[in-house]
């Protein structure tokens, strides 16, 4: 990965060309849009030419507090550990990532990477979130990219419209650092 990137906390606005242009270029604006943008804590990264820095994210996702779909009364324990726990903190809660979209033209360079590790770290370290456990709903088709970067895929497939969707969730305790580019 470059070391020109940078990640920081963005509006929900500033979420949205990038939200519209990598993941649904085929819908109304709208269709990205989510009803809890306004309660959301959403990041970009950026890239920095060397002479100026970016104006415009090259990757965005937005975070939301949201309970992470797992019966727990069914669920194994090891589907469920660090839900009374955070680092030696009282309880935490579920944080859940939504609209992560990368510029195709900067995809594999690690910038994905940074982004959801930076998302990470926050989720668990803002004591207004408060997280213990990330997840999201990922296209069955970037299964593969998650799983390399920590995260376990849980349930059954499902689909939202023509697109196949499988859960992945992550325990945030572990070393962020770990997860490979």
């Amino acid at each position: 990965m470059a070391n020109n990137v940078s990640c920081r906390q963005i509006t929900a606005d500033e979420t949205v060309p990038l939200r519209h242009s990598v993941l649904w270029p085929n819908e109304h604006v709208s269709h990205v849009l989510l009803p809890d943008d306004a309660t959301g804590w959403h990041y970009g990264a950026f890239v920095d030419s060397g002479s100026t820095s970016a104006s415009a994210p090259v990757a965005v996702i937005s975070l939301f507090a949201e309970a992470c779909p797992i019966d727990k009364t069914q669920a194994h324990a090891l589907d469920y550990q660090g839900h009374t726990q955070n680092n030696g903190a009282a309880a935490g809660r579920d944080i859940r990532f939504r609209k992560f979209a990368c510029d195709p033209a900067y995809q594999g360079r690690g910038i994905g990477t940074a982004l959801l590790r930076h998302a990470v770290s926050v989720a668990g370290t803002d004591p207004e979130l408060a997280g213990v456990l990330i997840w999201c709903d990922a296209r069955e088709a970037t299964r593969g990219w998650y799983e390399r970067r920590g995260m376990d895929a849980f349930g059954v497939t499902f689909f939202k419209g023509p697109v196949e969707y499988v859960r992945m969730k992550m325990d945030i305790a572990i070393d962020i650092q770990g997860i490979p580019n």
